[in-house]
């Protein structure tokens, strides 16, 4: 018995070994000192990210001495990312604080996660480092413009990185929401609401216990079969956070949550997972052998 056990145990093994295998990792040239996230596939051939804005010297440009993270759009020469440009958006809109940026399906609204501001800030009590989710549209020598909060995301809890199903009718964000059948239990859950047009949404569900964990889900993405990903730092992983993915049944809910394997992951943070057809994309990562606090990675299956 215990020879059977031991046959067992190596052939799946090897088969993990031979998974871990079909994976292949890219550095990007595009990688420096300053952190790239939040990559979004902005069409066919172009992405969008965050990063810090450099001077004219070179140097990471600072406001009040804290460096400012600022939307970047670069297209998609083979595996890497090149001509990459700050995506203009109107000043007079003070967009600071970005913690994720998402294109629309297509292509004319541009969603980011921000904090409140002088512009848009509520009245009552609520906690100003709360975030959440505003749209804004593209106009002409202006630039994204007249951002609007979402309709759903209430200032007492925080929302963001939203996602779009493959159809565009779903979104798909983090959330700390709490009270009722649909409080998060973690730190921040899934959740999804449907698209409605003209800004317009129903209301937010939770995605349940198949993919939500008492700690943080946070970037999470739905491939073109429906398979959804996401970053979470929940206890058996590799180390900080993973990438996990979650399939969806036919009923619309999603299967138990798996965690991929290396080198997807790595003993660092990886999160940013974004899939380009079914064999390869990008993700950011702290892995070591980087250059800086998060570089993004082009990835293949083999």
């Amino acid at each position: 018995m215990r020879f059977l056990c031991f046959l067992v145990t190596a052939f799946l093994s090897f088969l993990v070994h031979a998974q871990n295998e079909t994976y292949t990792i890219s550095k990007l040239d595009i990688n420096d000192e300053r952190p790239h996230f939040s990559i979004n596939f902005n069409g066919d051939n172009k992405v969008v990210y965050l990063s810090y804005l450099l001077n004219k010297n070179g140097k990471i440009k600072t406001v009040l001495g804290v460096p400012a993270l600022t939307i970047f759009e670069g297209y998609i020469d083979g595996n890497e990312i090149i001509n990459e440009m700050p995506l203009l958006i109107d000043s007079k809109q003070d967009i600071t604080n970005i913690s994720s940026v998402k294109m629309s399906p297509d292509g004319k609204h541009l969603y980011i996660t921000v904090t409140y501001n002088k512009r848009n800030m509520p009245e009552g009590n609520f906690n100003e480092k709360n975030f959440h989710i505003e749209v804004g549209e593209y106009k002409e020598g202006v630039g994204y413009t007249n951002f609007k909060v979402l309709p759903f995301c209430e200032p007492i809890y925080s929302y963001g990185h939203p996602a779009f199903s493959p159809d565009g009718k779903t979104m798909y964000f983090i959330a700390n929401i709490r009270g009722g059948s649909e409080s998060a239990r973690g730190a921040s859950d899934i959740f999804k609401v449907a698209v409605l047009g003209e800004n317009n949404f129903g209301a937010p569900e939770n995605l349940g216990t198949e993919v939500n964990s008492y700690s943080k889900e946070m970037y999470p993405f739905i491939a073109q079969n429906n398979t959804l990903y996401f970053a979470s730092n929940r206890p058996g992983g590799f180390g900080g956070y993973d990438i996990y993915m979650s399939k969806m049944k036919e009923d619309g809910s999603f299967g138990k949550a798996q965690k991929l394997p290396e080198p997807i992951n790595s003993r660092q943070d990886d999160f940013c997972f974004i899939l380009n057809g079914e064999n390869s994309g990008y993700l950011s990562s702290q892995r070591n052998g980087g250059k800086g606090e998060d570089d993004i990675y082009f990835f293949s299956l083999n």
